[in-house]
């Protein structure tokens, strides 16, 4: 399941639903005409015997139709356009209007702390922002979903059945799942879904409403055209709300097979994903809250009929992943899931997960050796040994900065600790700016963790940065703003940019504008990498240079692989030199780099591959990557929207 394959087959997907919705539209206009033409053709005097449905009745009425159609049409229009503003704000604000109530990083609720760890692994394994999580606590049944327009504004609910009656493994089998839809494109098209759904039915509501007040008014003496107009709108939103359900099946159904797919790839243990699913089949539970609207997104969804169904059904999900599965075996599923314990449960996955995490931090961080076919396999799509390499990372953070980057008051002192030097003059000029923009409180958080860890592992920098990342949601825009400047501040203290202080900053920044305008945050445009050579040539000049930056040859023949795998044009040496030359000065070579991706990152996916498959033939030329390449890559890959999973190194490049 290539990523990049996947992204364009989300776009193609996008096309379809558009054009299911025109046809949609084009029906609705079709019957509202008729409608309307029947309500003329009845008030205007025909001779006995006559037909009132001429040429000359549709000729007189043009006007009519033209009319009728510009205001269905506008209507239609309108209601789409108001709906997706209002889920602007992304997954979280689908989360909250059903009920969903957001997981504190800090919860220290076992069942909580499982979730959150379960998402947090999946997360920095998958490479993409640790998402928001929600539960939905009024929810007895097995259910979630993912929501949102990119990684950086997705939001993982899950009920709360689904806490108390799946054990870890299949809970990380349904959290697999929806990170299956967040990294193949499908959660841009739901949210979509979701506005052009509710365009089509806006007429069904409008005439709802209609019928409501004339039925609660006093005066009902000239009642007659307004209910026959409400029941009008109700008769062809319905028709809609075929149209609707249709198109939400068109486009759904598949998708859930290869998110099934995604969580046996993600944690190899299909018994995850099907035991969760068998459960649900066992339960017989769905949503109490209205799912109209959401039935696509969701977990598992009750069908209204085959036809309309948005999910294929249960026993033939559970036998792609288990082929000898029977459905007698539900009943049996069933008995067991009443015998259990709750409390019981509780007790010994809370023990398990606190004995999981004294064996993470005894045994350190491990590494993934750093293979670009592996990798390039696994972009979109990790695999268990990413999913551990990242469970073995989160389970090394030291305390206090796990707690702190989980916390919302010290979240985005997390960020600020960061990047704070180890020069003691640098560290009081930018402990200083600290105090000026932020306050005092900001800055003494900040010298408490120095306290606490003075020298962060290597390794566990990116990692605790994206922990962290989630809290800059809930901070007003204004504030993210000043963040911004202040973090850009402190990057340049010293008069020069290392690769984490630019990968720190670039994902920073790159997090912030997806949040500030999250329906632009998309994996592939439509350029060609032709038109941008060299544009990914200084890209990979500077991955080349800070791998080997004391060994110009060393560099000069990484670069000149990396080119090469971009198939674009054989490099000569002076361009190699050049190229090389312009990554030199460390006080400008972030700018260009800048440049560089802002263009790169309007792309088509195959292109990106491509750029991706050279930056890793970069890294990796002459058989050794140090830390410096691989903060660059993942902050590279970040800008162009490519979520890159977690990377095995060698322990003796994590220096």
């Amino acid at each position: 399941m290539n990523f990049f394959e996947q992204q364009d087959r989300a776009q193609r997907r996008t096309r379809w639903l558009l054009f299911l919705f025109g046809l949609a539209v084009l029906a609705i206009v079709l019957v509202m005409n008729a409608i309307v033409l029947v309500v003329f053709g009845q008030a205007e005097p025909v001779a006995a015997g006559e037909p009132w449905l001429t040429r000359e009745f549709l000729a007189s009425n043009v006007a009519v139709m033209v009319w009728t159609t510009v205001l269905t049409v506008g209507l239609i229009g309108l209601g789409s356009l108001y709906r997706t503003l209002g889920l602007r704000d992304g997954g979280g604000a689908v989360a909250r209007e059903l009920g969903g109530t957001r997981v504190d990083g800090d919860t220290r609720d076992p069942l909580r702390r499982r979730l959150m760890n379960v998402v947090e692994e999946i997360a920095i394994a998958s490479g993409v922002p640790v998402p928001e999580v929600y539960v939905l606590e009024q929810e007895a049944g097995i259910n979630a979903f993912a929501a949102g327009y990119s990684p950086d504004d997705a939001a993982i609910a899950v009920t709360r059945g689904a806490l108390e009656q799946l054990d870890r493994d299949e809970l990380q089998g349904v959290v697999a799942h929806e990170f299956g839809h967040v990294l193949n494109g499908d959660m841009r098209l739901n949210i979509r879904l979701m506005g052009m759904l509710f365009g089509i039915l806006v007429m069904a509501l409008i005439g709802q409403r209609v019928l409501l007040a004339m039925s609660l008014s006093r005066n009902n003496r000239n009642a007659g055209g307004i209910v026959a107009a409400g029941v009008a709108l109700i008769v062809v939103g319905y028709i809609g709300l075929f149209f609707g359900r249709w198109i939400r099946a068109s486009v759904s159904r598949q998708r859930e097979y290869l998110a099934d797919a995604s969580a046996v790839q993600f944690t190899r243990q299909p018994e995850g994903i099907s035991g969760a699913l068998k459960k649900i089949g066992a339960a017989h539970t769905e949503l109490g809250a209205d799912t109209e609207e959401v039935g696509h997104m969701l977990f598992a969804s009750g069908a209204v009929s085959q036809m309309f169904s948005t999910h294929p059904p249960l026993v033939q999900r559970i036998q792609a992943i288990e082929p000898g599965f029977k459905p007698e075996e539900l009943e049996a599923i069933r008995e067991q899931m009443e015998k259990d314990a709750q409390a019981r449960r509780v007790e010994k996955e809370a023990q398990a997960e606190a004995e999981e995490r004294d064996r993470g931090s005894t045994e350190g961080p491990g590494g993934l050796l750093l293979n670009p076919e592996r990798l390039m396999e696994n972009i979109g799509d990790p695999g268990l040994s990413q999913i551990l390499g990242a469970g073995l990372l989160v389970a090394a953070m030291p305390g206090p900065l796990e707690r702190a980057a989980h916390s919302d008051a010290w979240g985005v002192d997390v960020l600020l600790y960061l990047l704070i030097s180890n020069d003691p003059e640098v560290r009081d000029h930018q402990l200083l700016r600290i105090a000026g923009t932020r306050g005092a409180e900001s800055e003494t958080h900040v010298r408490t963790l120095l306290d606490a860890e003075p020298e962060l592992r290597p390794d566990l920098r990116i990692p605790l940065l994206e922990m962290s990342f989630p809290v800059l949601r809930h901070r007003p825009r204004e504030e993210r703003r000043q963040l911004e400047g202040l973090i850009d501040e402190l990057i340049r203290a010293d008069g020069r940019v290392s690769a984490f202080e630019y990968a720190t900053g670039r994902l920073l920044r790159r997090q912030l504008r997806d949040l500030e305008q999250p329906e632009r945050a998309r994996a592939g445009g439509r350029d060609r990498l032709a038109r941008h050579a060299a544009h990914a040539q200084d890209t990979l000049a500077v991955l080349a240079h800070h791998g080997h930056p004391d060994d110009p040859d060393k560099a000069r023949a990484a670069l000149r692989a990396g080119v090469l795998a971009l198939a674009i044009e054989d490099p000569t040496d002076e361009a190699i030199a050049a190229a090389l030359e312009r990554t030199a000065d460390e006080a400008v070579w972030a700018e260009g780099l800048d440049r560089a991706l802002e263009a790169l990152d309007a792309l088509r996916p195959a292109d990106k591959q491509t750029l991706v498959t050279a930056m890793l033939a970069t890294i990796t030329h002459g058989g050794q990557t140090v830390v410096a390449e691989v903060e660059l890559l993942r902050a590279i890959a970040a800008s162009l929207h490519v979520p890159l999973p977690v990377a095995e190194m060698p322990a003796a490049d994590a220096e």
